[in-house]
């Protein structure tokens, strides 16, 4: 896959049998990477204050024996959404006012692996081996249920993002 073409991926669409090229969630495509030690992952998202945030969290607890997890953004917002700090303390005992920090793309280690979480961001000068758009929805000012489905997805696709790098 070439390093600047970043996939939107239509997993609707997707049947399993390389309908969605080759980045099916379905397990067809396995990314062949380069990389010593464990792969890098970055989680970008505009302001790296929510989506991302939760993301590298996630990515963290749950996938830190196959792969690093970072996030970072295209510009910044002064703190981690709130909203999310009060979720991901509450359902998974995770305090990212403590182990996070908001980031600019350029903080970050140079990835292996680019998620792009949503809302249109593509940022091209990113460069990775293995790029996917996950196309989700900004919970931000929207009902903690709203945030809980967020969160239920992305732990979702961390689980399945860690399945594809093992």
């Amino acid at each position: 896959m070439s390093k600047e073409w970043y996939p939107i991926i239509d997993y609707d669409k997707c049947t399993g049998y390389m309908a969605c090229n080759d980045t099916c969630r379905h397990g067809v495509y396995k990314p062949e990477l380069k990389y010593s030690g464990k792969p890098k992952v970055a989680f970008i998202c505009v302001h790296n204050s929510c989506r991302s945030q939760m993301a590298e969290a996630l990515g963290k607890k749950f996938a830190s024996d196959v792969f690093e997890s970072f996030s970072a953004g295209t510009e910044l917002k002064d703190h981690i959404n709130p909203d999310a700090v009060r979720l991901m303390k509450q359902v998974y005992g995770i305090d990212m006012e403590l182990t996070q920090y908001n980031k600019l793309i350029e903080d970050i280690p140079e990835p292996d692996v680019v998620i792009f979480m949503g809302c249109n961001v593509s940022y091209p000068n990113v460069s990775s081996q293995y790029a996917e758009n996950w196309g989700l929805d900004d919970p931000s000012g929207k009902s903690d249920e709203v945030f809980l489905e967020t969160i239920r997805v992305i732990e979702e696709k961390i689980h399945h993002l860690k399945e594809k790098l093992q």
